[in-house]
């Protein structure tokens, strides 16, 4: 039987996973266990895709996110958390765009986003593409 000894062992190489390996740092022998191809885990086949204020397609930011998901939420939400996840979300696509998500593309290279749910501009006046996708899958 061969044996194995980490100091940290993770299951699940989806986002939460592959960040809790980085989060271990360097000097922490680490293992992620799954069954998938990390990049092809849930994260990256999340149902409508990740949402982002990337404004990649179009004019968007993360205040009119975060106006969409504390209205998304009837307004339970906790307004603070709301606010760090949309201001956040950004860097955490690009992170993981350098960790190998394989995004679609613009024609110009960028990470391509389409509407979904309740994405808005302009605190709800019109429609806004800020969902990050991979191909049919997210």
């Amino acid at each position: 039987m061969l044996e194995h000894r980490y100091d940290v062992v993770i299951v699940g190489a989806g986002g939460a996973g592959m960040r809790a390996a980085i989060e271990a740092g360097p000097r922490v022998r680490t293992a992620v266990l799954t069954k998938l191809y990390p990049t092809r885990s849930h994260t990256g086949a999340a149902q409508g895709g990740m949402c982002a204020a990337l404004a990649n397609v179009e004019e968007d930011n993360w205040e009119w996110h975060v106006f969409d998901t504390v209205k998304g939420g009837d307004y339970l939400a906790d307004q603070d958390a709301v606010e760090i996840m949309a201001k956040e979300a950004i860097d955490a696509v690009l992170d993981l765009e350098k960790m190998g998500l394989p995004f679609n593309r613009t024609p110009e290279g960028k990470i391509d986003q389409r509407r979904f749910g309740g994405h808005t501009r302009d605190h709800g006046k019109a429609l806004v593409r800020r969902s990050c996708y991979a191909a049919d899958r997210t």
